[in-house]
């Protein structure tokens, strides 16, 4: 084997799976067709999953710097815009953020009415307070994430076929073929490893044409800013200069791939909002629909999917990024396992069963909200309803957390209200948090209660899973919780519920997800034999 996974695609997603696999120990190689990021505008912001994967690996310091900047250009917008005033008129002062977090279907979500003690806002730790970044700056950052890694990025070369057998994978590439034993497809929602393997891609065809731009334009004093609905449509203004984004149920755009041109903007800029705005200079420019498909299965044989080569939808919300960057985290490690000889290839069977109910609530989501966008008078009548239900707490809180699916909850087994579900990132006696030790990717035991029965369940565990002995004043209640590799809870225990099954609770988790205690990595085929380092390794 030359490697032991091709990832096709070197965008956010395709480079965080590789950085996952090679936290894990795998040999991997990167095919990206262009040479450098594309600056075409893309989604500018990510939700607190995405910001939540990030920061599990270390990754939040300079996310948070870019949003920064991010800020300043907004408030630099804003003070322009309102005369040298600070504050957009809306409660959203300079220096307390943008004041929302998030929208559905251009509906504001005011960051006041967030319940944060409610368990999804709560539990995300500093990872809730970052957002506002492009999805260009994720790319950069994960690239050089990648390097560090020792990830062969191959820029320049394009998957052009490939041919699957029960042993590996031949694919073709615009520089010559390459043998792996796995192909990931992170190559887009037109994916060639999709259409090649052979997946079903079943969905909703679209309805709408939208476009987002960065322009120079005169005449914009009476553009609302912010997201506003008229009676041809709906149309957004900022937060950055020159940004808008028009949204009109004309059809889906006869020419998906012509040019946007400064004269086309203008037009239905004009149409949709009313405002005799002038389009001089378009600096970039991207047009969408809201057609949502999802495949059936993430996995065929040696082939997976992940992000938009899995499932496409509208740019609504901005959850498209991070659905992504959450598939790459939890096939990363399991595909990694496998590869080392750490699991069998049934645990790849979780990928699918773990995230595919993910993703098809956020097409039901993104479909919901051009319900609410369509310009009908039944239409706009719940959008009047969804209004009024987001100007409460009760309201705003419910669609932020369904934002940022709070809900997800794995099926595994076990009573705990955390079993299954992303762990929250819990502050410990000795100053850390429990995302700080997540770094390295590998599974961490947090043993709260100082039981040196936890702790002997996982000796035979010391390659595969970390042990910590440490308080959580926060959770006086909490005894002990087993963490995967993705930030995600296998078995968690209480102190009060310490008797009866919870040894033989945790004893399954471990088998289940890590193998037997003490069992060494079997030899992957083709992998040269000898010592491997393992880049994310670190004391027990």
């Amino acid at each position: 084997m030359d490697y032991d996974v091709v990832v096709a695609g070197g965008g956010p997603v395709g480079l965080m799976v590789a950085c996952e696999l090679r936290l894990g120990g795998a040999r991997v190689a990167v095919l990206e067709r262009r040479t450098e990021v594309d600056p075409t505008i893309k989604g500018g912001a990510i939700t607190t999953p995405g910001a939540e994967v990030l920061y599990r690996r270390g990754m939040l310091p300079p996310l948070a710097a870019i949003q920064q900047q991010s800020l300043d250009r907004f408030h630099a917008f804003m003070r322009e815009r309102n005369g040298g005033d600070g504050d957009d008129g809306d409660g959203a002062a300079a220096g307390r953020g943008l004041g929302f977090v998030g929208h559905f279907a251009g509906i504001m979500l005011r960051a006041d009415l967030v319940d944060r003690t409610e368990p999804g806002p709560a539990d995300a730790g500093p990872a809730a307070d970052v957002s506002l970044v492009a999805q260009q700056d994720i790319e950069r950052l994960l690239g050089s994430r990648a390097d560090e890694l020792g990830v062969d990025v191959r820029r320049g070369v394009e998957l052009t076929g490939f041919d699957a057998d029960g042993e590996g994978v031949t694919v073709r590439t615009s520089s010559g073929p390459v043998r792996a034993g796995w192909l990931v497809g992170c190559d887009g929602g037109r994916s060639r490893v999709r259409k090649l393997a052979g997946f079903a891609f079943p969905g909703t065809d679209p309805e709408t044409t939208c476009h987002q731009a960065i322009v120079e334009m005169t005449g914009t004093e009476e553009l609302t800013v912010g997201w506003a609905a008229t009676d041809t449509g709906v149309y957004a203004h900022g937060p950055m200069p020159g940004r808008v984004v028009t949204v009109e149920f004309d059809g889906p755009p006869s020419e998906r791939n012509a040019p946007v041109t400064a004269e086309d903007l203008q037009a239905r800029l004009r149409r949709v909002s009313g405002v005799d705005v002038t389009v001089t200079e378009v600096r970039t420019a991207t047009r969408f629909t809201d057609h949502a498909r999802q495949a059936t299965e993430y996995r065929r044989d040696r082939v997976l999917l992940a992000g938009d080569a899995a499932h496409v939808h509208s740019a609504f919300g901005s959850q498209g990024l991070s659905l992504g960057l959450g598939d790459a985290m939890n096939l990363g490690w399991k595909l990694a396992a496998v590869v080392a000889g750490r699991a069998p290839e049934g645990l790849l069977d979780t990928y699918t069963s773990e995230r595919h109910p993910v993703g098809a609530r956020i097409l039901e989501w993104t479909r919901s909200q051009v319900a609410a966008m369509r310009p009908d008078p039944q239409s706009r009548a719940l959008r009047v309803i969804v209004a009024d239900l987001a100007d409460t707490v009760a309201g705003t809180t419910y669609l932020t957390a369904q934002l940022n699916s709070a809900g997800v909850r794995y099926e595994l087994p076990g009573g705990h209200p955390l079993t299954g579900r992303s762990t929250p990132d819990l502050e410990l006696a000795d100053g850390s948090r429990l995302a700080d030790h997540l770094h390295g990717g590998r599974a961490l035991l947090l043993d709260l209660a100082d039981d040196t029965e936890v702790r002997a369940l996982a000796t035979g565990y010391a390659d595969r899973v970390d042990t910590l002995t440490v308080g959580c004043p926060s959770r006086p209640g909490l005894a002990a919780v087993l963490v995967r590799p993705d930030g995600f809870t296998a078995w968690a225990a209480d102190s009060g519920a310490r008797e009866g099954t919870w040894r033989a609770g945790l004893t399954e988790a471990l088998e289940a997800w890590f193998g037997l205690p003490g069992e060494r990595p079997r030899e992957f085929a083709g992998r040269e034999t000898g010592s491997y380092n393992h880049p994310g390794a670190h004391a027990s």
